[in-house]
């Protein structure tokens, strides 16, 4: 029969066809709910570390500037003729850390920075001086970041590298020194890399879950891109006031997260004359490891990603509850099956129009020997098939 997707018995049947994609079929509970609610694309999930930053060490290529401070004059760098007095200090014009990571210091020589923290490198120079210098004190000053840089790329107003900040930033602060995102925050999608690591997360989740937005470390990349997220709904969909066509469309979702029970009401709901209200089936992608927490067995599959279609129940009247709590994912594929009464009536009707198709003819030249007959004056006019005596 005519139809507009899979039979409801034929997805739980499982795949048949050894050609086709495999799939997994699951059934929403309350366990299954919660598992999916712990994967869901955050960016806490990926990184552990909620520390905050770490200290910011020099690198090749930071512009340094040092001053150096002796107790009195007639020391290595005040002229005895500047008067004794307290405070006395040179600075030493600024310098970039070498490619072999060292700056120079008058008569202390090469004085290793690279992978230094400030302190470090200040009492490294007090210990090169201080047999020689009255008292030496130093101060060590990063005059421009070239080495411990984040960069903010992608859909921000102004993309740049920004020098990170020895207090401490989250992802949240870096994105907002580059300008902001350049469009509404719902259709942005955040990406981190570190360490050759990347995380996804929507933008939302940053703003109202505040255990995403983690410390940045300077090294880290932040791409911001704007990608609506849509889904898609086919089978027995109603479209009154949806707006968004007939029967399948793909439909935003205009937040930055939705649940499934916002999802169906966007696409209409379910129509009542067609809709079995226990075939609510929806497709999607899993990992490897998520589908394994489901119960599904992982070997018959091949890849990181598990087909999976997930049947939620809306005949039982707590389904509606679960259906509150089951997050939509970008690009997810809604398929609600027709009811088993729906199909039966679709032979019915194909069935009677076989009968027409072949009565038809017959009863047209059964009447066209009787009106024959009639003009020669042998037959009754009751004897018309489809007429009735008068």
């Amino acid at each position: 029969m005519p139809t507009s997707g899979p039979y409801s018995w034929t997805i739980r049947a499982g795949q048949r066809d050894r050609e086709s994609l495999p799939y997994a079929l699951v059934r929403v509970t309350p366990q299954v709910v919660d598992i999916l609610a712990r994967a869901v694309p955050r960016l806490a999930n990926a990184f552990s570390d909620h520390r905050p930053a770490k200290e910011i060490r020099f690198g090749v290529g930071d512009i340094l500037s040092v001053t150096i401070f002796e107790a009195a004059a007639g020391g290595l760098f005040i002229p005895s003729e500047a008067g004794v007095r307290p405070g006395n200090f040179i600075t030493i014009p600024n310098q970039a850390v070498d490619v072999n990571g060292n700056i120079s210091i008058p008569y202390a020589g090469t004085i290793r920075a690279k992978g230094r923290t400030q302190v470090e490198v200040q009492q490294a120079i007090v210990d090169a001086l201080k047999n020689r210098a009255i008292e030496p004190q130093a101060v060590v000053s990063l005059v421009e970041a070239r080495s411990s840089l984040i960069s903010v790329l992608g859909d921000v107003r102004a993309p740049q590298r920004v020098a990170a900040n020895a207090a401490g930033e989250r992802v949240l602060d870096v994105i907002a020194r580059a300008g902001g995102p350049a469009s509404p925050g719902q259709d942005e999608w955040v990406m981190l890399e570190r360490n050759g690591h990347r995380a996804l997360a929507p933008f939302g989740a940053l703003v109202y879950e505040p255990v995403n937005n983690i410390y940045i470390s300077y090294g880290d990349t932040i791409y911001l891109y704007r990608e609506p997220q849509t889904f898609l709904a086919f089978g027995a969909i109603g479209t009154l006031g949806s707006g968004f066509g007939q029967a399948a469309a793909a439909i935003p979702f205009e937040a930055w997260r939705r649940w499934l029970a916002e999802a169906l009401g966007r696409a209409g709901g379910m129509r009542d004359e067609l809709a079995d209200a226990a075939s609510l089936f929806l497709y999607r992608g899993a990992k490897r490891e998520i589908a394994e927490q489901l119960g599904i067995d992982c070997s018959r599959f091949e890849g990181p990603i598990i087909p999976v279609i997930y049947n939620m129940n809306f005949r039982d009247p707590a389904g509606y509850f679960l259906a509150t709590k089951f997050e939509m994912r970008n690009k997810d594929v809604i398929y609600i099956a027709n009811a088993t009464s729906v199909e039966v009536t679709k032979f019915l009707v194909y069935l009677d129009k076989i009968n027409g198709t072949i009565n038809d003819p017959i009863t047209t030249a059964t009447n066209a020997l009787v009106l024959k007959n009639l003009i020669k004056g042998t037959a009754s006019p009751s004897v018309l098939v489809g007429t009735t005596p008068h």
